[in-house]
């Protein structure tokens, strides 16, 4: 059988940086002789060159071309597609990351649904998610399918295919002549497939594009040539024009770049202004958000000064996401959400209201007689506001899109103001909201994202100003699981699916603690997410001074059941405190950390007491020893070389991984071994 896939990793002095990508196109689950690696050297001086001559003199199927520097990684892979062997060809760059199965999953997926251009699921480890990889495609569209979001290398093509349409990206190149490669086999390919039930590449950092105002101009007129040949006039060709307009024309105009130095703003100005007359018309502007339609309407009329006082008043929107409700439907956990856009200071966003009809509202210093109203006019954007929630993994940074039903309301602030604000419910099912899998174990962040009338912005959601119930759930699927709604330090909502212990389950939530004084004693009261049928395993409450060789005050605690399926359960522990000269099982002033105890373990809880003149006031752990403890308080060996040897943290992840998880697959919840401990 011949080569299945050829990948080409262009490389250019990565240091150890390439590490992990090294690794991971070496160990794939393809047999070797099915897969070839192409390593397209530009040029490097750190040693790298002959690093992959060494590897590929002991593997057959790794080949090094070693190429004068260019600077630029379009030739390179020019020459890796040249010299591809395989029937698919996968472009990554040197600091990306396979996942093991990832070329034999893209390969099948491909051949099954007959694609000239494949799209592996790609995890960032920042910034927002795709929304192209909500669900699988066998055949994609470009604009549906949102597939100008994913214009970077990172594909599957046919090479026949690429050979055929003579595919190859333009040297030397700059960042829109990259993009420009993707859409020319976007556009000219039969098929087009997303794959987004598993993560097949994980994304390195790429330098921000610095190109000459002027490549990018004519780089992007050859882009439009493209998409002219091969697109007829009408509204598919207007709204791929309309996404380099938005993203590549316009929104430099906005940005702190612009607005923060007068060097060579003139000649840009001068440059796009008459890109926009040429080639950009008023039509288009029906596809732009309200600030955008503005920098277009002030570009077609020349007015540089009102661009400039534009972009300084212009602040980045953020996003309010206040949690109303957190119930368990089942397996199923439903948050209730309040979603409202902010503008730059901090307040909600408000709109000029005329009859049904809603205005932008532009900043004072902007010259509003400029902006006709049907620039300003935001009704229909408003109107058509949504609402998208997600799950993201705080290891691994897989995202998983969440069902969510909404309204929009609008909201009368005063005579002549209103606003925008989205009601909505999303269902997180722990059984299948990975693609219909279940949540892999580890900790889920969960985030929001609005676009509505005049902003776009995305958050975390936020706990509620009152006790969050945090009643942790047995999953019965794929194995008994535990499930456990948390938040963190600094009040986000999260989602610990299979804490491996007894007392790390306490530990997830315990910033819900509560104390009172009484008697001279401390109750402190910790919430319980789940309490097994055994009442759990024996526990006390450590609490010991922040200071190196402080004291130390345990106290057995009391585990009380809540009701099943509705309160979480509560730990009480009573604690003797005295104000003058405390004995050597007392609570007396300073501050003190705190942790659960157990015969087999000690796990760190995530906050700490400060006892100041008769108060006791709870602090986050950080607020009270930062550099001495991890997030959530435990501070093991493994976490101590975590933090100061480069690469470690992967070892203590899988270290951690390999550990006996809180609940095990035994098939009868009464034999579960997990449950003492």
């Amino acid at each position: 059988m011949g080569v299945k896939v050829s990948v080409i990793v262009d490389v250019h002095n990565p240091g150890d940086t390439a590490d992990a990508c090294l690794r991971s196109v070496l160990e794939q689950t393809l047999p070797a002789e099915e897969y070839e690696v192409i390593f397209v050297d530009d040029g490097s001086t750190d040693g790298i060159a002959e690093r992959l001559d060494t590897v590929a003199a002991v593997r057959g199927n790794v080949r090094v071309l070693h190429l004068p520097q260019t600077g630029s990684p379009a030739r390179g892979r020019n020459v890796g597609i040249a010299a591809a062997q395989g029937d698919y060809v996968f472009l990554m760059d040197q600091g990306d990351r396979l996942e093991r199965d990832s070329l034999a999953r893209m390969y099948d997926r491909a051949v099954e649904t007959d694609a000239d251009v494949l799209v592996g699921r790609l995890v960032r480890d920042a910034g927002p998610p795709v929304s192209a990889f909500q669900q699988s495609r066998g055949r994609a569209d470009i604009l549906r399918d949102r597939l100008f979001a994913l214009l970077t290398p990172h594909k599957l093509y046919r090479r026949a295919f690429l050979e055929e349409h003579e595919l190859g990206y333009t040297v030397p190149g700059g960042h829109i002549a990259e993009q420009a490669f993707v859409v020319r086999a976007y556009l000219q390919a039969k098929v087009i497939a997303i794959l987004a039930e598993q993560v097949c590449c994980h994304l390195g950092e790429r330098a921000e594009p610095d190109d000459d105002p002027r490549t990018v101009i004519a780089e992007l007129r050859s882009l439009l040539d493209d998409i002219d040949a091969y697109v007829g006039e009408g509204r598919h060709r207007d709204r791929m024009y309309a996404y380099w307009f938005r993203s590549t024309v316009l929104r430099p105009f906005l940005g702190g770049r612009f607005a923060g130095s007068s060097i060579d703003r003139g000649l840009h100005f001068r440059l796009y202004s008459g890109l926009v007359l040429d080639r950009f018309p008023e039509r288009l502007d029906r596809y732009l958000p309200v600030q955008l339609r503005a920098v277009a309407t002030l570009l077609r009329a020349g007015r540089l000064d009102q661009l400039v006082i534009l972009a300084n008043s212009s602040r980045r929107a953020g996003l309010r996401a206040d949690l109303t409700e957190v119930r368990w439907d089942a397996h199923v956990l439903v948050l209730g959400l309040t979603v409202e856009v902010l503008g730059g200071d901090g307040q909600p966003t408000r709109f000029r209201a005329d009859g049904d009809r809603l205005f932008w509202i532009p900043p004072r210093s902007v010259d509003a007689s400029l902006l006709r109203d049907d620039v300003t006019d935001v009704t229909s954007a408003v109107d058509r506001a949504r609402l998208e929630v997600y799950v993201r993994h705080a290891d691994t940074g897989v995202v998983h899109f969440l069902p969510v039903a909404y309204r929009v309301e609008r909201i009368q602030d005063g005579r002549r103001h209103t606003r925008a604000q989205i009601v909505g419910e999303a269902r997180v099912d722990v059984t299948a909201a990975a693609m219909g899998e279940p949540l892999r174990p580890g900790q889920w962040e969960v985030h929001v994202r609005m676009y509505g009338g005049a902003h776009q912005a995305r958050s975390r959601v936020r706990r509620p100003e009152g006790p969050l119930n945090c009643l942790g759930v047995l999953s019965q699927q794929p194995r008994t699981r535990l499930v456990v709604p948390c938040w963190s330090d600094s009040g986000e909502l999260g989602l610990a699916v299979e804490p491996r212990s007894f007392p790390e389950s306490i530990a997830l939530v315990s910033p819900g603690v509560t104390v009172r004084r009484q008697d001279g004693h401390l109750y402190v009261v910790l919430p319980v997410p789940y309490v097994p049928p055994s009442g759990g395993p024996p526990v006390e409450l450590v609490l010991r001074t922040a200071a190196r060789g402080g004291r130390e005050v345990s106290a057995p605690a009391l585990v009380e059941p809540g009701v099943p399926g509705e309160i979480a359960g509560q730990l009480v522990a009573k604690v003797p405190v005295k104000r003058v000269m405390p004995g050597p099982d007392e609570l007396g002033p300073g501050a003190w950390m705190s942790s659960l105890r157990t015969a087999d373990d000690e796990v760190g809880l995530r906050f700490g007491l400060e006892i100041r003149r008769g108060r006791i006031a709870v602090r986050p752990t950080a607020a009270i020893a930062p550099a001495r403890r991890s997030p959530l308080g435990r501070d093991t060996v493994l976490h101590r070389i975590g933090r100061r040897l480069p690469g470690a943290r992967h070892i203590v992840r899988l270290a951690r991984a390999g550990k006996h998880r809180y609940l095990k697959d035994t098939g009868d919840l009464k034999d579960l071994r997990g449950l003492d401990g």
